[in-house]
């Protein structure tokens, strides 16, 4: 079975989108797996799947795979190039485009300058909202947050702001992102026992009032250049915490996004770049990948 795709980007966290309106498009775990895999696949953080929409108010549906197969709720890099793939493809001229998420409806628009501007949805604080069992765990305020301290491995404890944009994400605060312990913490938090769903877990530092650095690990795909949720989760953490004030920079390791929250509506900026087109026989790329099993957290 050949599959035509896509490889695109925005500020670095890249996708492999598929047109499931004009052809048939099965996607599995291990399908995705195969497609996302850098040395034996195409390689993506995400596989982006364009549909026809089951909701009568959206132009599309909007589907999200994780490098290790799962489905997700949302993102926020891949919605922006969703937005470029259906006006490239030419499978819709309408701006702004309503598009289905499992979690709802949201808005996209490609202004003149070539950025997208994403509607990104309601945000949520409560533990429940990110699927944090909270019993026994301590907390305290800060500004208008509340910050949950949970315990890493060696009697290590990190204190996690709570966003809930579709997907879950806990941020924290550090003093210098480039020397923030990524690697080491980001698997703990992502996977801890704590969070129903896992969790995307990020790491942010203040530069001035408007414009922050940030690092993501990401749920299922590690860390990733750039994480448009991450980046809305971010902005809307420090703000509530009294840090910051409305736009927000956020500067990824793959380029700038632009975060504005007036404690209601959420709307990210950025970039959406197509790199390549090509065909790929799905089978047989699925077929010959070696690590067809769903990796162990």
């Amino acid at each position: 079975m050949i599959w035509n795709f896509t490889k695109m980007q925005g500020a670095g966290n890249d996708f492999v989108v598929l047109d499931g309106v004009r052809q048939s498009i099965q996607m599995t775990p291990e399908r995705a797996r195969a497609l996302a895999d850098r040395h034996f696949g195409i390689g993506a953080d995400q596989i982006l799947l364009v549909e026809p929409p089951q909701h009568p108010e959206a132009d599309f549906r909007y589907r999200v795979f994780n490098a290790d197969g799962g489905e997700v709720e949302h993102c926020g890099n891949g919605a922006r190039c969703f937005v470029r793939f259906v006006h490239e493809q030419g499978l819709s001229r309408r701006n702004p485009l309503r598009a289905e998420i499992c979690t709802g409806l949201i808005t996209l628009t490609e202004t003149p300058s070539g950025e997208v501007t994403v509607d990104m949805g309601r945000t949520r604080f409560e533990p429940a909202d990110v699927g944090l069992d909270a019993r026994g765990l301590s907390s305290r305020p800060c500004g208008g947050d509340t910050l949950w301290s949970l315990p890493l491995q060696g009697g290590e404890a990190v204190e996690l702001s709570l966003v809930a944009i579709s997907n879950p994400h806990a941020v924290q605060l550090v003093d210098d992102v480039d020397a923030a312990p990524v690697a080491r913490t980001g698997p703990q938090i992502e996977s801890h026992p704590r969070f129903a769903h896992r969790v995307n877990a990020g790491y942010m530092q203040v530069l001035d009032r408007h414009a922050i650095k940030l690092r993501v690990y990401e749920r299922g795909a590690g860390e990733t250049l750039a994480c448009g949720t991450g980046a809305c989760a971010a902005a809307v953490a420090g703000i509530r915490r009294g840090l910051l004030d409305s736009p927000v920079l956020v500067h990824t390791r793959g380029g700038p996004l632009t975060i504005a929250w007036n404690g209601g509506e959420l709307t990210m900026s950025g970039p959406a770049v197509s790199v390549f087109t090509g065909q790929v026989d799905i089978d047989a790329l699925t077929n010959s990948n070696p690590f067809k099993e769903a990796p162990q957290p």
